[in-house]
């Protein structure tokens, strides 16, 4: 079970850390990924950590502003969010792989909700003035 936290309202160019922790369990998943999913609009996968090398993914759409990491020790993965903008409001979600599904993203294939077996409950997150 995946337990997630840090969404919270965020003027634009603010910052915002997610948390999602391995509720019960190590966290010993192939590979965590946070998704997003504004109104209205599909869900997107905006970046991903592989366990076995610690290879990470971003989508064009957070690339310089977000980055993805974990801490071992307390079975947890963040995700760090710099320079919001209001493109970025909407709920988020970490989802893992425990399966070994995972497929490292292209840049013509994007993240696929379907390689991930595990799902946080969501997090709203809203950048507005």
């Amino acid at each position: 079970q995946l337990v997630e936290s840090g969404g919270d309202l965020v003027q634009p160019g603010g910052s915002l850390r997610l948390s999602c922790a391995a509720s019960g369990s190590t966290f010993n998943y192939y590979a965590v990924a946070w998704f997003r999913q504004a109104p209205g609009k599909e869900r997107e996968g905006i970046c991903s950590i592989r366990r076995s090398d610690d290879s990470t993914y971003y989508a064009e759409s957070v690339k310089g502003r977000f980055t993805i990491s974990r801490d071992n020790a307390k079975n947890t993965v963040y995700l760090q969010m710099n320079g919001l903008k209001p493109e970025d409001t909407g709920i988020y979600y970490c989802a893992a792989d425990g399966l070994g599904w995972y497929v490292p993203p292209t840049p013509t294939a994007g993240l696929s909700p379907a390689d991930f077996d595990s799902w946080s409950q969501g997090t709203q997150v809203a950048v507005s003035s």
